[in-house]
C-alpha cells in the first residue's frame, strides 16, 4: 500500500510538472547582461524579409536588422560567431521573450503601449510607416481608402499593421497570414489584391520581384522599431540603447542601411532618437 501510494504520488507530481511546463511554468526571461558575460547571445530576427532579416540559401543571415543585432552584440562584448539567430514570427515575439527563448529581438518590432505591458524595448533604432504593396499593373489601389469594394488585403497575424487596419479601416476584407512572405506569394498568384505592412519591409519585397510588384501611396502610420527584451531587464535596455546611439554616431548605422536596404531604392531617412523611458 505504501509503495502504491508513493507511485501514485510520483505520477501526480510528474503530471503537474508537465502541465506547468505546457503553461510556461518554470521558464524565465533571460538577462541580456548575464548572457553577454557568458559569451553567447540568442537573438530573434525575421527569416523571410529581404533587406531586413533574411535567411539565405547557404544558411547565413543578412539584412539591416541583422546588422543592428550584430552591432549591439559587439558592443555587449559578444562576437557574431557567438550569436544564435532564432526565427521570431510577429505573433510569437512576446512569448519568445517571456519564455526566455531569446535574449533580445530585432525583427521590425514596433514599440506599442500594449506590447510594453509584456516586454521591454530599447530604441527606436528605425522609424518606418505602414504602406501597401500591389501588383505592378494595379491602378485601382492607391492607399487604404481605396481598399473597399471587396478587395482582399493581406497582413500578418499578431502584427501592428494588421491591428491598424482592423481598428481604422474595419470595412476592409483583411486576410491574415503567418508571414509576410506568404502574403507576398498570395499577391503574386492573385489570391489577394494587396499586402500591407511597413514601407521598408514592402520595399524589400518589391526589390525581390522587380517589375512585378510596387509600393503605392504615402505611409499612413508611424512605426518606431525597437529591440525587444525582458520587461524587467533595465540594465540590458540601457546597454542596448547605448549601443544604438553609438551605431548612429559612428556612422555604422548609415553604412548598414545603405548596404542592406539601400539597393531597394528606399531613401536613407534621418536617424532615430533613442527614447530612454
Amino acid at each position: 500500500m505504501i509503495i502504491t501510494r508513493s507511485i501514485r504520488l510520483g505520477v501526480g507530481i510528474a503530471a503537474l510538472a508537465v502541465v506547468a511546463t505546457a503553461c510556461g511554468g518554470g521558464e524565465e526571461a533571460r538577462n541580456v547582461s548575464s548572457s553577454a558575460e557568458n559569451g553567447n547571445l540568442i537573438v530573434g530576427i525575421k527569416f523571410d524579409q529581404p533587406g531586413l532579416g533574411l535567411r539565405n540559401p547557404d544558411g547565413s543571415f543578412s539584412g539591416f536588422d541583422v546588422e543592428v543585432a550584430k552591432y549591439v552584440a559587439g558592443q555587449l562584448g559578444v562576437s557574431e560567431d557567438n550569436i544564435e539567430f532564432k526565427e521570431s514570427p510577429s505573433a510569437q515575439r512576446e512569448t519568445l521573450i517571456q519564455n526566455g527563448e531569446v535574449d533580445y529581438i530585432v525583427a521590425t518590432y514596433s514599440i506599442t503601449d500594449t506590447r510594453k505591458e509584456k516586454v521591454g524595448f530599447a530604441g527606436p533604432y528605425f522609424v518606418a510607416g505602414q504602406s501597401l504593396l500591389v501588383a505592378n499593373g494595379n491602378t485601382d489601389i492607391t492607399g487604404p481608402d481605396s481598399l473597399s469594394g471587396g478587395k482582399k488585403l493581406c497582413s500578418v497575424t499578431g502584427s501592428t499593421p494588421a491591428q491598424n487596419i482592423a481598428d481604422e479601416y474595419p470595412g476592409v476584407q483583411l486576410q491574415p497570414f503567418d508571414t509576410y512572405s506568404a502574403c507576398v506569394e498570395a499577391l503574386r498568384n492573385g489570391a489577394v489584391d494587396a499586402v500591407t505592412t511597413d514601407d521598408i519591409i514592402l520595399a524589400g519585397y518589391a526589390a525581390q520581384y522587380p517589375g512585378e510588384l510596387k509600393v503605392v501611396g504615402e505611409p499612413f502610420t508611424t512605426e518606431n522599431y525597437g529591440i525587444g527584451l525582458s520587461k524587467d531587464d533595465t540594465e540590458g535596455r540601457n546597454k542596448i540603447n547605448d549601443a544604438i546611439e553609438e551605431m548612429v554616431s559612428s556612422g555604422a548605422w548609415k553604412t548598414a542601411f545603405e548596404e542592406t536596404v539601400g539597393p531597394s531604392g528606399y531613401p536613407l531617412p534621418a536617424p532615430p532618437t533613442v527614447d530612454r523611458y
